[in-house]
């Protein structure tokens, strides 16, 4: 059995997210888990699968977003030999090869909507055949899909179907963004330091309260990926064991002058430090994405919302 993944909750809305995946992880029930880019809903959707009876089974995941949808169709349902040009011999599906575990469909709001249909008929009833092939193949794993995107406004702009959401949604977890959980802000922190600490050979580095409190201050746009850049920016740039606030990135440090001289709206934090992420790797999207701990979609969908050239 692989390990059970780490959920750290000390705030009351992280101990209830908690509550609900050991109660759902004991059954079969198919999981939508909501929630902005960075604050773990994979982490959830894994910690699901290794706390309930599947645990022995694989756990396969497939980013719907990075993938090119016929590639995702043919790692959901597979493909014989000749469906189309490239599929030299028979390959084995997600929905094959996961048997009696459980498969994570992230960013579930990507797909097309002819595979949303062929996913509808899935969840309906329990089968599928491969790309090409006519054999009606059975699925026993467990189906859960993760989105950082609202489904029901994309349902009402017809994006996605809205049978599909309600099938998906039959237990919806949403998981809060880091800036609604701030007792968990230093817990995780120290937690990150902690190994990343020992990854750098920095053994026994320790967050001062100045450094504590700026981390509290900021409003974590990138959410726990974007803590956790912080953190092993501190590791890597800190002089001593002690890390100060001048170890954190500079979006942090203002955030936390900006509480004291006057607060910023959270937009215009997140504007400055896409902007300045921007310029430090010459627009280099992936780069500046990784950085900020967010998708490069998140990011060029944000870089066009703050008109950023």
């Amino acid at each position: 059995m692989s390990e059970i993944p780490i959920w750290i909750a000390h705030d009351p809305v992280s101990e209830h997210v908690l509550e609900i995946a050991r109660k759902v992880a004991e059954t079969s029930t198919t999981i939508l888990i909501t929630g902005e880019s960075g604050t773990g809903k994979d982490q959830l959707a894994r910690l699901i699968h290794e706390l309930g009876p599947r645990r022995d089974a694989p756990y396969l995941k497939i980013d719907c977003a990075s993938l090119p949808q016929e590639l995702v169709e043919s790692e959901l349902f597979g493909h014989e030999r000749g469906a189309f040009t490239g599929a030299v011999e028979r390959k084995l599906g997600r929905l094959e090869m996961a048997g009696l575990g459980t498969i994570a469909l992230d960013e579930v709001a990507a797909l097309s909507t002819a595979i949303q249909a062929k996913l509808l008929r899935v969840l309906e009833e329990r089968s599928f055949e491969r790309l090409g092939g006519t054999e009606t193949l059975s699925i026993e794993a467990r189906l859960i899909a993760l989105t950082n995107a609202d489904l029901q406004r994309a349902v009402a702009a017809r994006r996605f179907r809205e049978d599909l959401y309600f099938r998906l949604s039959v237990l919806a977890i949403h998981v809060p963004a880091l800036r609604e959980r701030r007792a968990d802000i230093v817990p995780l922190a120290e937690h990150m330091l902690a190994r990343l600490a020992a990854v750098h050979g920095r053994d026994g580095a320790v967050l001062s309260d100045a450094a504590r409190h700026a981390l509290e201050n900021y409003d974590w746009p990138g959410n726990i990926r974007e803590l956790k850049n912080a953190i092993e920016r501190a590791v890597i740039f800190g002089k001593g064991t002690m890390l100060l606030p001048e170890d954190l990135p500079e979006s942090i440090r203002t955030a936390d002058s900006g509480a004291v001289a006057g607060m910023r709206s959270l937009e215009d934090i997140e504007r400055e430090a896409i902007q300045k992420t921007l310029d430090g790797t010459h627009y280099k999207i992936t780069r500046a994405a990784e950085i900020l701990g967010i998708s490069r979609k998140t990011l060029l969908d944000k870089r066009k919302k703050y008109g950023l050239q």
